[in-house]
């Protein structure tokens, strides 16, 4: 088995079980504070992302192609300067934007979310700004060397220990109102980082080829050809990153005054921010753990193969990373499509987020391939267009919010709609630009089949949750319909000849897994 393949397939598994993780995570959230404190909660959110996508300023990725180029050319020295390099910018930018963020916090939360309530949040989470931006650091590094074991268990531990605490916190804290409750999450979340990055240093230490400590300031000083190595790839790639924040930053404030605009409560905004949110989104975006994992494994395998000047076999792992996100993601939609409601309402205990996964997810199949396509652009260095295409996106989808959100017909559902015309819009540009650098055959007819197998698989999941499981409980009757979906889906894959029990045995996943 490739790295790449067992890379890939180490991240799905660890991803898989942390997104799990994550949702038993959110549930439990979501039963102790409702939509409302959930609303808080994500409302706080995105100004934390926004933050640190300007303490890492892109490193991660650079840090990553760098180093999987210094180890093909075995320069342990480069690797020790873009360590020593990265660790002094993160370390320096996370305690100024955490001092910042503790001093912003009010106004953020008094003036632009028109909610004061989102300060207790804010407050909550600012300590891990600095753990993210050091553990982002030695991730990078054990990407670059294709090592995914460190990284997937990070994940893991981070999500039990979140986990373990999750209830405890929020229920120390609820007495006191719901935003401390939301606080006392968004605290559970700080102590999760905390226990993965300290995995990650004993791992780091355990592992690593290169002394950190020793001559660090020499190291330093004559990193300034490695500094603009790393800003070179670094910059265009948090210029998309930034783009993506400070759209995700904005999107609360716009649907906030937007809804406040069409005549939407305050509190009421809050809550129907917190289904959309908190509740249709995590949903939609959990077979994302997919393409996240290609996409983390794609950046090193084509940095490799563009230093040795391989361009077929860039085009042959786009091809399989695009393959496997269709297929993972087309079962996924069809899943959350057919069983929105009674999904939505075990996990939850309500079901009136249901609408927005019905809605958006047809759409959200682009989604799942934006991911894989922007890792390639970043490793062919073409981050500028990426960026490009992400401020597009994110304009347009601002705007639309907007546009759409004042009106009292849409609502919140306007909110909703702009989010799939930005995935769509920035996943068909990062494709056309990917076709205008190298030669990718698009395979039409093998899409028409998958989506045949799509339509085919919904409709027996639904004539088996309607009359094959109508008289048992609603639990074992989606269960067992969404099996039904699952085998019929995989069948079909196998009848179209979309998947190969070749391609199947080639992956050893069996013996990869006693490994």
């Amino acid at each position: 088995m490739s790295k790449f393949l067992k890379g890939t397939l180490i991240l799905i598994l660890a991803g898989l079980i942390t997104r799990v993780l994550g949702f038993i995570n959110r549930i439990v959230v979501a039963r102790l504070i409702g939509d409302e404190g959930v609303g808080l909660y994500m409302m706080a959110v995105p100004t934390l992302v926004l933050v640190i996508t300007m303490t890492q300023i892109g490193l991660p990725v650079a840090i990553s192609k760098l180093v999987a180029e210094a180890e093909a050319l075995g320069d342990k020295r480069k690797i020790k300067k873009i360590l020593v390099v990265s660790l002094s910018i993160t370390s320096i930018l996370s305690v100024i934007f955490t001092i910042g963020l503790l001093a912003l916090a009010p106004l953020i939360s008094q003036t632009l979310f028109t909610d004061a309530r989102t300060y207790y949040p804010l407050i909550a989470i600012t300590p891990v700004i600095p753990i993210i931006a050091i553990s982002s650091v030695i991730r990078g590094y054990f990407h670059g060397r294709q090592q995914m074991k460190p990284s997937a268990y990070s994940q893991v531990i981070e999500q039990v220990v979140r986990i373990t605490l999750v209830a405890i916190c929020t229920k120390a804290f609820l007495p006191y109102g719901i935003e401390y409750a939301a606080a006392g999450a968004m605290l559970s979340a700080v102590l999760g980082e905390l226990a993965s990055l300290i995995y990650m240093l004993i791992i780091f230490k355990a592992k690593k080829k290169v002394t950190i400590r020793r001559k660090f300031w020499t190291s330093l000083q004559s990193g300034k050809d490695t500094l603009q190595e790393l800003m070179r790839i670094a910059i265009p790639t948090t210029g998309s990153r930034m783009i993506g924040s400070v759209s995700w930053f904005l999107e609360p404030i716009v649907v906030a005054q937007s809804l406040a605009i069409a005549g939407v409560a305050t509190t009421l905004a809050t809550k129907q921010y917190g289904e959309l949110t908190g509740f249709a989104l995590p949903l939609l975006m959990l077979p994302s753990f997919i393409t996240v994992s290609l996409s983390t494994s794609l950046v090193p395998a084509i940095s490799e193969a563009l230093a040795q000047n391989q361009i077929r076999q860039i085009e042959y792992r786009l091809h399989q990373a695009l393959r496997l996100s269709f297929v993972t993601g087309g079962l996924s939609v069809v899943v959350l499509y057919v069983f929105a409601d009674p999904v939505m309402e075990l996990m939850y205990g309500t079901s009136n987020a249901a609408i927005f996964v019905k809605v958006m997810a047809p759409f959200f199949l682009f989604y799942y391939f934006q991911g894989p396509l922007q890792a390639v652009l970043q490793a062919l260095d073409l981050a500028k267009a990426a960026m490009t295409n992400s401020l597009i996106g994110a304009v347009i989808k601002t705007t639309l919010i907007f546009v759409l959100a004042t009106r009292p017909t849409f609502g919140i559902m306007g909110a909703a709609l702009a989010i799939v015309v930005g995935i769509m819009l920035v996943t068909l540009l990062h494709l056309g630009t990917v076709m205008k650098r190298i030669s990718y055959t698009i395979y039409v007819m093998d899409y028409l089949k998958s989506f045949i197998v799509m339509i085919l698989s919904g409709f027996a999941g639904h004539y088996a949750y309607m009359h094959l499981f109508s008289s048992v409980d609603l639990g074992w009757k989606t269960i067992f319909s969404i099996m039904t979906t699952s085998i019929m889906y995989l069948l079909l894959l196998l009848v179209f000849k979309l998947v190969t029990k070749q391609e199947l045995q080639r992956l050893n996943i069996i013996r990869f897994l006693k490994r």
